[in-house]
């Protein structure tokens, strides 16, 4: 089973930054055991929401051609706990991108007060590194469009992002 710990995308610009959400809810499985009687979100998956946040942004970038993993957490740091019924605003933005990999600025919110804020440096591996696709390629892409990033992704020139050309090929693209 795999996890996804941001909702959707409200605003994707390409090689730029990005802006997804999160809701807390209470109906979530971790929240039952983090902890009883207290129930929070985990700042570690709050940090893996931004960090997915910033890597679906990096990956974008390439047409999703280079693989893209999280190598460093440089600097993270929260203010506040999240708790069911909030929602986190994750916000992304790349300082840095080159062949080897990414640098990453991210903050989640919670409606106007920062909740928290790390530096992420992303590495690119080379397919022979990697072995096997870490994801199914439908699957993958079928995430993309729930997450809304070709409905509210733009190109730096304004025009809308497109289905990557590595995924054309598929059923529906």
């Amino acid at each position: 089973m795999r996890w996804f710990w941001i909702d959707r995308f409200t605003e994707f610009r390409s090689g730029h930054s990005a802006t997804a959400l999160k809701s807390v809810s209470l109906s979530e499985d971790y929240l039952h055991d983090h902890f009883p009687a207290y129930p929070v979100m985990p700042a570690s998956l709050i940090l893996e929401g931004l960090a997915q946040t910033a890597g679906l942004l990096i990956g974008e970038h390439s047409g999703f051609t280079q693989r893209v993993i999280l190598a460093k957490v440089s600097r993270v740091q929260f203010r506040f706990l999240a708790l069911p019924g909030d929602t986190l605003t994750y916000r992304a933005t790349i300082i840095d991108i080159n062949r080897d990999g990414a640098m990453a600025k991210t903050t989640s919110h919670v409606g106007d007060r920062l909740q928290g804020e790390a530096d992420i440096f992303f590495a690119h591996i080379k397919d022979d590194v990697a072995g096997e696709d870490l994801f199914e390629p439908q699957g993958f892409l079928d995430l993309l469009r729930m997450l809304r990033m070709f409905e509210v992704g733009r190109q730096s020139d304004g025009s809308p992002i497109e289905v990557p050309e590595k995924f054309r090929h598929l059923q529906g693209a």
